[in-house]
């Protein structure tokens, strides 16, 4: 894992921790509320299957890293991404963001970063839709949250019981730290101003998804002119988790499309 300290507008400082998978085309893969180690596998999957250079990085306040004061928004974690990106000195990423990291990939997307190619929106959560709230996941159990996230959820089910106290206390303080960059999970605004984004961008739905529904997930693309929307059968609301062969299947198909320039299919 590296360690970038990047410098924003105002003079502003942020610290945060990448792990790196992989050497080849770049990859920026934002995690959900489950934190980087969800992504972990998956990133390694797409550095070795496609010749990627994947980076994760860690949302500040995740698994044990700083958060500064000011770093309490989704648009100023999309800055600082947009920041490092260029700190990096990366061209023609394809950004991939799950749940709250696919709402922090669109929120990237609205800042128009000549240096990202693509973006795929994953279960993304963050449009205020009427008559499809998102589910309010502080409020229900782990059991619950396991019910509505996938498609079979015996086979992901997190037994409090088994759980360290290190582990319950690293699970606490990122479900804090979501609730401060996320709050409700929604951002009022944001449906009606994802008509400005630009670059080509592929929404991602499992049609088990009972976090934010499909009908959901198709308002998300509806409102973005460079939108596909594709559904994963069979899949929740991580589908880099649950059906891992099919979210690389879509993500290959995007990606090699735009490459060679022919038209996603919708």
């Amino acid at each position: 894992m590296t360690t970038y300290t990047i410098t924003l507008a105002d003079d502003k400082q942020v610290t945060i921790s990448v792990s790196e998978f992989g050497d080849g085309s770049p990859f920026l893969l934002l995690h959900g509320g489950a934190g980087p180690q969800s992504v972990s596998g998956f990133a390694q999957r797409l550095a070795t299957d496609d010749h990627a250079h994947v980076y994760v990085p860690t949302h500040p306040g995740f698994g044990g890293t700083s958060r500064p004061d000011w770093l309490n928004s989704i648009g100023a974690l999309a800055e600082s991404y947009i920041a490092l990106i260029d700190q990096l000195d990366i061209q023609n990423v394809t950004v991939i963001g799950n749940s709250i990291g696919g709402w922090i990939a669109a929120e990237m997307a609205l800042l128009d970063s000549p240096r990202i190619s693509s973006f795929i929106l994953a279960d993304a959560t963050g449009i205020n839709l009427e008559g499809q709230p998102v589910v309010d996941i502080f409020k229900i159990s782990l059991d619950d949250l396991s019910k509505l996230s996938y498609y079979k959820p015996t086979a992901f089910r997190i037994d409090p019981s088994a759980m360290t106290d290190a582990q319950k206390a690293g699970m606490a303080a990122n479900r804090q730290t979501l609730a401060v960059y996320g709050g409700s999970m929604t951002d009022p605004t944001l449906l009606k101003r994802l008509s400005a984004v630009k670059t080509p961008t592929l929404v991602l739905w499992g049609d088990s998804d009972g976090i934010v529904t499909p009908t959901y997930g198709r308002a998300y693309a509806a409102a973005i002119p460079t939108a596909t929307f594709q559904i994963l059968p069979k899949t929740g609301h991580l589908p880099h988790l649950e059906t891992p062969d099919q979210t690389m299947s879509a993500v290959r198909d995007f990606v090699n499309a735009l490459k060679v320039g022919r038209p996603v299919n919708s």
